[in-house]
Order: C-alpha cells, then sequence, then structure tokens
C-alpha cells in the first residue's frame, strides 16, 4: 500500500508540473510586462498546486521599469488563480489575482508612465478576463521614504465584457484620517480596447472631503486613455462644488491632457493641464526641500481662497495661465499695476 500511495503522489506532483507549468506562465506574465516596458522578477521560481483549485504562487515580486533602479512594485506573495481551461491551452483566463503586502512607490510609477508613448509602437496584449477578481491586502503607496497611504486593502469583481464590475478601495493616508473608494462601471472589451461606461466613482476621506462623479472612460494602451466625468464635491468646511473631469488622450504632438472645470464658494476653476507633469511639480511643492513657488503646469483661469501644499499655505489665490494669462504689455502707459502677490505662509 505503501508504494501505491507513493507513486500515487508522485504522478500528483508530475501532473501539476505538466498541466501548469509555471515556467510557461512566468515567461508569458515577464513577456506581458516587457511589452509594457517593465521587467517583472521573482526571488524563487512559481510554485504551482492543483488543490483546491488550480494555481501559481509568486514569492517575493519585484517590478522594475526597464533600466531603472528604483521598483515600482515590491510584494511579499501573490497567487493566480487559473481554470482548467486555461490549463488546456485555452484562452488566457485568470480566476483570481490575490496580491499580500504591495508597496507601490509613486515616484517610480511616474516616471515609467512618463515615459510611455502617446501610442503603442504595436498592437497592445489583450485584456485578460479575471472571472472571480482581485484582492489586495496590507498593501502600501510611498513616494522615496516617505508613506503616502498604508493598510491599503482593494478588492474587484469580474472584469468580464458586458457585465458591471465593481472595484472598493481602503486605505489610512499619512496623517491617520481614513480613505475610501467606490467604483461601479460596466466594461465593454473589444480586441485591444477596454471602454468603461456607466461609471460610478465615489471618493471620501474621513467625514471632511466626499467627491461623486459618472460619466465613462476609454483605454486603448500607454498614454491614448480618455474620460467624461460630471458629478459634485462635499467639503464640510467650505460647502458643495459642481466639478466636470475630461481626461483627453495623448497624440503625437501633445500629452495626455486632464481638463477640470469646478464652481463652488469661494473656488473656482477651469483649466487644462497635463497629469504627469502636475503630479510632477506636487512632489517638489509637497516635497521636505524648500524651494521657490513655481506656476503650475495649467492653462486657463483659477481661483482658491486657500490652498496648501506640506508645510506651504496660499491664501487668495488667484491664477491665469497659458491662454488665459494677459498680454503683456508693450508701452509704459499700457501697463497695468501688477496684481497683489498671494500671502504665503509657512506652518510653524
Amino acid at each position: 500500500m505503501g508504494g501505491v500511495a507513493l507513486t500515487v503522489a508522485l504522478a500528483a506532483v508530475v501532473a501539476i508540473y505538466l498541466l501548469l507549468r509555471p515556467e510557461r506562465f512566468t515567461a508569458m506574465l515577464q513577456a506581458q510586462a516587457r511589452a509594457a516596458g517593465l521587467e517583472l522578477n521573482l526571488a524563487s521560481p512559481a510554485s504551482p498546486t492543483l488543490f483546491p483549485r488550480p494555481a501559481l504562487d509568486l514569492s517575493g515580486i519585484t517590478i522594475n521599469a526597464q533600466d531603472a533602479s528604483v521598483p515600482i512594485l515590491l510584494a511579499a506573495r501573490g497567487q493566480l488563480a487559473l481554470p482548467w481551461s486555461t490549463l488546456m491551452g485555452g484562452p488566457t483566463v485568470i480566476s483570481q489575482l490575490r496580491i499580500d503586502a504591495p508597496r507601490v512607490d509613486l515616484e517610480a510609477l511616474q516616471a515609467w508612465l512618463a515615459e510611455l508613448p502617446a501610442h503603442p509602437q504595436s498592437a497592445p496584449t489583450d485584456i485578460p478576463r479575471i472571472d472571480t477578481g482581485v484582492s489586495i491586502i496590507r498593501g502600501s503607496i510611498v513616494r522615496g521614504d516617505e508613506l503616502l497611504l498604508g493598510n491599503v486593502s482593494l478588492d474587484a469583481g469580474s472584469l468580464i465584457s458586458g457585465q458591471p464590475f465593481p472595484l472598493s478601495l481602503s486605505a489610512t493616508t499619512a496623517s491617520g484620517l481614513p480613505l475610501q473608494l467606490r467604483l461601479l462601471a460596466t466594461p465593454r472589451i473589444q480586441e485591444n480596447s477596454l471602454q468603461l461606461d456607466a461609471v460610478s466613482l465615489h471618493i471620501a476621506q474621513g467625514s471632511s472631503l466626499a467627491l461623486a462623479l459618472k460619466g465613462s472612460a476609454r483605454w486603448h494602451g500607454a498614454a491614448d486613455a480618455a474620460a467624461d466625468l460630471t458629478g459634485t464635491l462635499d467639503q464640510s468646511d467650505a460647502g458643495q462644488y459642481i466639478i466636470s473631469v475630461r481626461l483627453n488622450p495623448a497624440d503625437q504632438t501633445n500629452p495626455l491632457l486632464l481638463a477640470l472645470k469646478l464652481d463652488g464658494p469661494d473656488n473656482h476653476a477651469d483649466i487644462s493641464l497635463p497629469p504627469l507633469a502636475l503630479a510632477s511639480w506636487w512632489n517638489q511643492l509637497a516635497g521636505s526641500q524648500a524651494l521657490p513657488l513655481t506656476v503650475p503646469p495649467a492653462n486657463g483661469h483659477l481661483e482658491m481662497s486657500k490652498f496648501q501644499a506640506g508645510s506651504i499655505t496660499v491664501e487668495g489665490l488667484t491664477l491665469d495661465a497659458g491662454d488665459a494669462a494677459p498680454a503683456a504689455a508693450t508701452t509704459a502707459t499700457a501697463a497695468r499695476p501688477a496684481p497683489a502677490k498671494p500671502a504665503v505662509k509657512k506652518k510653524p
């Protein structure tokens, strides 16, 4: 009996490797990462299992932009659950993706996004179906050594064309405030394009801020992304604002562009700006180094009663940039008095 049991066990181990072929799936993931300008590495080879369902266990996950020294993502463990049909050579379908304790570096992510071409050089990789969703626990988002969000948990439903896709995220800010995000949309996956219809997005930070947007979005790889969302922004100490967000895809001459309109008590905005350049400007402004206050990379008009970034507080801010900026005076008689500079206060 012992010999029979050992034979069955050995046969099961062989079956696991023959069916799952971890090197095949590892190579597939690495090829997909390289197609996006990324390098995926594992601390040890993927470990396959058939029970209670076919899956690949991944350990020591590192994702870098190609030729970059700082990783975009580090994760202790991950698991890819796969259906039997995929194991038998069918379409690439992931039953579930689980990631434990991922650490995402925002600066490294922004650097990779900034290098993406406006349009992919070739058709992007097919978007895989995720039948039962994605689960992330104990995550964190950092900028260098600075913690931005901790205790990140994410649960997403099935990413199947034509079916409602729910996503929920919770986290804690560096100052201890709870942050929550809820998204509901209906994806349409056609060839290499992902269209999100009936988008409903809700973001809340503690009890002080709540954002609700509805609309649609589309992604076709790299910086070829578009969105059109409208809704309200509620601040407990300021009131309610009407907000409109439009994302225009990059082309051969223009970067990815975000158009924002906001109207409410003491604050008004009608501006357009490249989100990647804005993220870089914000990082510099909110950083620990003492830097001069610079104009954000925007085009349009902005009025804010109070603006705060890191240790800098600006009151009575009015900004006209790009096409909205007044033309320079050509003569002394035509020159107008310079507007009063906004008050800049340093926190003690």
